[in-house]
């Protein structure tokens, strides 16, 4: 047993200092960026992604978000029906990714591997692959992204998910382009409370983005974004990409049935999403997500540009004309208190 007494950081525990800039309005700032991967392939967009989970990683949702250049990372129980019915319909294959778990491992015909083989040979345009894990750590996992690698050596192949140095570079030299990065910090994710695992997720974003950069990948920043100003720091602190689940919940996109005014959330390791697709093949599986309802926010659009807007105007702030700058351009200074709570004991006028 060891203690690592440095103190970890979280996106509450920070904010972003200004400083003198040359860029004259928030117009000047490039949001896309074009990444050129291990396998070789390229891929040019805005590095905003919707996570592959219910609610989020839907095709309504990827028809929206391509109009921004966002990548949706597909929930992996969509059907080779329903992604012919959604390509059919005008999704955009350069925007979207397929999803698949490592049911395989214990299965060889788990329905989502058949699936993503069906869609590839269907779709060979599709650049992505996310393999979808909680727990990145095993090293059957690791062989499942090398054989993977092998099957298909010019996808862009994102792994995880892990918080540290030695996976997301374990991962990479195994043939991932890009690491998922987040152990627990998800709002309908209890994996720290069950298991006390994790690391806070701004430290854990730039040790992971360190050690991706130095074999040659790239990471995505998964989970603990609340504000725009988070998905703004997960860059400053060095993402090449950031993931969002709750964020882009709860609205028409999300494909889920409105109730009043609201709309159900529920992690994909909740007893919610285990009493839909069942339990883990292993039978040793215990919940680590919940249930939430939260309000209905109507069409994703507006809170795309909310998102990006905020992510602009930092880069203005700290003089950062490109996405790609903002690690060069962060100083991040510890607070105690980052969002002012007078408001907070009166109740909302409508």
């Amino acid at each position: 047993m060891r203690i690592e007494e440095d103190r970890k950081l979280d996106f509450q525990d920070v904010l972003l200092k200004p400083k003198r800039s040359k860029l004259t309005s928030r117009k000047d700032v490039d949001l896309t960026r074009e990444f050129k991967f291990a396998s070789n392939a390229k891929w040019t967009g805005v590095p905003v992604i919707a996570s592959n989970m219910d609610g989020v990683g839907t095709f309504s949702m990827a028809k929206i978000l391509q109009q921004f250049k966002m990548l949706t990372v597909l929930r992996k129980h969509y059907t080779i029906d329903d992604w012919t019915q959604a390509m059919d319909s005008g999704i955009q294959s350069e925007y979207v990714s397929i999803c698949v778990g490592t049911g395989r491992i214990w299965d060889k015909d788990a329905d989502d591997w058949k699936t993503l083989q069906a869609v590839l040979t269907k779709y060979p345009t599709i650049p992505f692959i996310c393999v979808d894990v909680a727990n990145g750590y095993h090293e059957n996992y690791s062989q499942f992204v090398s054989r993977l690698r092998d099957k298909y050596p010019s996808k862009i192949i994102i792994a995880g998910n892990v918080i540290t140095s030695e996976m997301t570079e374990e991962l990479i030299i195994r043939g991932a382009d890009i690491v998922k990065c987040g152990i627990g910090p998800g709002s309908v994710c209890t994996t720290r409370i069950m298991t006390g695992v994790g690391v806070p997720q701004l430290s854990g974003i730039i040790e992971c983005a360190d050690a991706a950069n130095g074999v040659g990948g790239h990471i995505i920043a998964d989970g603990g974004c609340i504000y725009p100003g988070d998905v703004a720091k997960a860059f400053g602190a060095g993402a090449h990409f950031v993931m969002l689940g709750g964020m882009l919940a709860g609205h028409d996109e999300s494909d889920f049935e409105i109730k009043g005014d609201r709309v159900e959330f529920y992690g994909m390791s909740s007893d919610t999403a285990m009493e839909i697709y069942g339990s883990r093949k292993d039978g040793y599986r215990g919940a680590e997500g919940k249930l939430v309802t939260i309000p209905y926010r109507g069409a994703v659009a507006k809170t795309v540009e909310e998102i990006l807007g905020g992510v602009r105007s930092a880069a203005t702030y700290i003089g950062a004309q490109r996405i790609k700058d903002m690690p060069k351009c962060a100083t991040f200074v510890k607070v105690h208190n980052v969002v002012n709570h007078v408001f907070d004991n009166f109740e909302e006028n409508v």
